[in-house]
């Protein structure tokens, strides 16, 4: 669990912030603090320490729920809060894709690179769970947190969920 370890960030309307671990903890939370100008650090709030221990429960590999913290996730594009509220309804161990987020939203096929985009901006991974959101096919498609797609693998194994990790682009020829 220490790889993944992470972040919190909160205030009185939710939780603002989420940051899956780095190398070490300093480095996140200057990832954090670039992320929030101004922030200082102090006692984390009720729900954050909640959060906290949702998270410990779910990398140990049971299952959490996350859909029941309050986010504040301050001015979104429109689009952008779909797609996230959403995501938050694909349930442990249950997996979606981009394309298909796109259609349940009402949008046609061209918006799947939209929600894609909304993924790779989610400032709360995990509450949003965009891990759970591959590319079409099923294949494991891009994941912005530490660890990138190797970490987006790990986490779905945690949910029972199994996919194999992008093959290069390119094959050698046997010759």
């Amino acid at each position: 669990m220490d790889d993944l370890l992470q972040k919190l960030r909160g205030n009185s309307a939710g939780i603002t912030r989420f940051q899956l671990a780095t190398k070490s903890a300093s480095a996140t939370e200057r990832i954090l603090l670039r992320q929030m100008p101004g922030a200082k650090p102090g006692a984390p709030m009720p729900e954050v320490v909640e959060a906290v221990a949702a998270v410990r429960r779910y990398f140990e590999g049971k299952e959490t729920d996350f859909s029941m913290f309050k986010l504040d996730l301050g001015e979104q594009d429109p689009f952008f809060e779909r797609v996230y509220a959403a995501a938050r309804q694909v349930g442990w161990g249950r997996t979606t894709t981009y394309g298909a987020l796109a259609k349940e939203l009402g949008a046609g096929p061209e918006a799947a690179r939209d929600v894609g985009q909304a993924m790779a901006k989610n400032p709360v991974a995990l509450m949003i769970p965009c891990h759970r959101v591959l590319a079409a096919g099923g294949k494991v498609g891009g994941f912005s947190a530490p660890g990138g797609s190797a970490a987006k693998i790990r986490m779905l194994a945690l949910e029972g969920v199994h996919v194999e990790p992008a093959r290069p682009a390119q094959q050698s020829f046997g010759f």
